[in-house]
């Protein structure tokens, strides 16, 4: 068997870079919420805030197509690559995930209701 001559200490901070990624995205992400928090609540105040509704029938539709291509595609290419394994769940998941959001926009009747 061949020894790698790869240091231990690259292992190590190979294995960091995720975490510090991880960790820097959760304080950017909280730190954007508490702003965001903030600005609400002084519109509120002043007033001048006004509500964003949210178009929950594109979200979905949009998403459901979105997930089910990309889940479709992967299944796909890990089925090729691998065989039946545990990797085709990385394509199986996503797939299941925008069928269920597209069955969503088709079977909930509110969004089908003229307004």
């Amino acid at each position: 068997m061949i020894q790698s001559a790869i240091p231990p200490a690259v292992h190590v901070i190979v294995a960091i870079i995720p975490i510090v990624g991880i960790t820097f995205g959760a304080v950017i992400i909280f730190f954007y919420l508490l702003w965001r928090h903030h600005e609400i609540k002084l519109q509120i105040k002043t007033g001048s805030f006004v509500h964003k509704n949210f178009n929950f029938e594109a979200f979905s539709l949009l998403t459901g197509l979105i997930l089910t291509g990309v889940g479709s595609i992967l299944t796909a290419v890990f089925g090729i690559l691998n065989g039946f394994s545990y990797a085709i769940l990385g394509g199986l998941i996503p797939a299941a995930i925008g069928l269920c959001l597209l069955a969503f926009y088709k079977i909930y009747p509110e969004f089908h209701k003229k307004s």
